[in-house]
């Protein structure tokens, strides 16, 4: 039976799943960090981003047909345990080995952790707030991701280690497992007769729709992924900020990025989901294009916010379409958007290689790309409404 009242009792302790979600974005600063350490060329330096996100391509699917039979928070606590680990090992054991190893947990558990929370929140919150919360949920995501940079930098100073940080968010994910764990919630189940399997979630790349929704996300994730970990760089060879102060433009987008969720969550009481995802895309393109037009350092700033602020939506969208069409196969869309993560492992590394091939520009072209792709989704599914 569809969810009538908000159980805030019940709803927190599965947004903070959500800010421990936000963790796999601390690979943004670890890029950063880890190519003054150990002195990485930017290709080299992107497989950090690799280590994190291959895994969505690689577990997604497994994790929404096992928490089909063992239930969505069992699997969310799974994922949030791992992710613990994930934090403790590169503060523990600092090589670029050690740190590839820590994040490739970090994204195994951050795999779990998102094909889970998305179908459990939507077992604790009303049906017709659906696109509602999972807007608001991004936005508690974005908290997390947001004061990484700023924690780095302040643990770095303080402690004269920025890797304190891990153990800090290695602390948090330990707690929000503890919660969850005492936290009874009624998940819905499949329909009777309908088994959660391999073949029953790749069938759905038989629907059109399906394939873009999946296709969107894959290259929303890249857009994400690859301006976090290329910002700093751009606004420091291009712009030509003072390269200290250009690692604050990640904590510039993700402020964008939260106020954008915050919106967001309360636009679409109002606007329809289509009509949204249409003008955050093309909002997003014409941020990308103002941002290669190489502002001044000031305009620079606004513009890598109203980025952050375009983008914001777009995940929360995509998924709530998705589900809107096929209410129960939620864990088979689940699992094959979640498995379109892998975005940010693929994405990010070809406008590394771009960056070193044709200059620092041309890295931000493959988003200008990826984001008129978004566009046509979203022009494609107003008219198949």
């Amino acid at each position: 039976m569809e969810n009538t009242k908000l159980n805030i009792p019940k709803l927190l302790p599965v947004l903070m799943g959500f800010f421990v979600m936000s963790f796999c974005d601390l690979v943004g600063v670890a890029v950063d960090y880890a190519s003054k350490d150990f002195a990485l060329t930017p290709s080299r330096a992107q497989l950090i981003t690799s280590a994190v996100f291959l895994w969505f391509l690689l577990f997604s699917v497994p994790t929404g047909i096992l928490q089909a039979r063992i239930g969505k928070r069992k699997m969310l606590n799974i994922g949030m345990g791992i992710t613990a680990i994930g934090m403790l090992v590169p503060f523990f054991i600092y090589s670029f080995g050690a740190l590839l190893f820590g994040f490739a947990l970090l994204g195994i558990g951050n795999t779990i952790v998102q094909v889970s929370a998305n179908p459990l929140l939507i077992d604790v919150v009303p049906g017709n707030r659906l696109s509602s919360f999972l807007s608001f949920s991004q936005f508690v995501k974005s908290v997390g991701s947001m004061v990484a940079a700023p924690l780095a930098a302040f643990l770095a100073a303080q402690y004269g280690d920025w890797k304190v940080l891990f153990l800090v968010f290695g602390f948090v994910s330990v707690l929000a497992v503890l919660w969850l764990g005492v936290t009874k919630i009624d998940e819905r189940v499949p329909e009777a007769g309908v088994k959660v399997t391999f073949g029953s979630a790749f069938r759905l790349l038989g629907n059109g729709f399906i394939v873009l929704m999946v296709l969107a996300i894959f290259v929303v994730v890249g857009i994400d992924v690859g301006f976090n970990s290329n910002s700093g760089q751009f606004l420091h060879k291009y712009i030509g900020m003072d390269e200290e102060v250009s690692t604050y433009g990640r904590t510039v987008y993700f402020l964008g990025r939260m106020v954008g969720m915050f919106g967001g969550a309360l636009l679409l009481t109002r606007l329809s989901s289509r009509s949204f995802l249409l003008w955050t895309t093309v909002l997003g393109l014409i941020a990308l294009f103002g941002i290669l037009a190489g502002p001044s350092p000031f305009i620079a700033w606004g513009v890598v916010f109203i980025i952050g602020m375009a983008v914001a939506n777009i995940f929360p969208l995509v998924f709530s379409l998705a589900v809107e069409r096929h209410p129960s196969r939620t864990n088979e869309i689940s699992g094959l958007m979640m498995m379109a993560i892998v975005g940010g492992a693929i994405i990010p590394p070809v406008m590394g290689w771009m960056s070193e091939v044709a200059g620092v520009t041309a890295g931000l072209w493959v988003l200008v790309v990826c984001m008129i792709y978004l566009i046509g989704v979203a022009l494609y599914s107003r008219k198949t409404a």
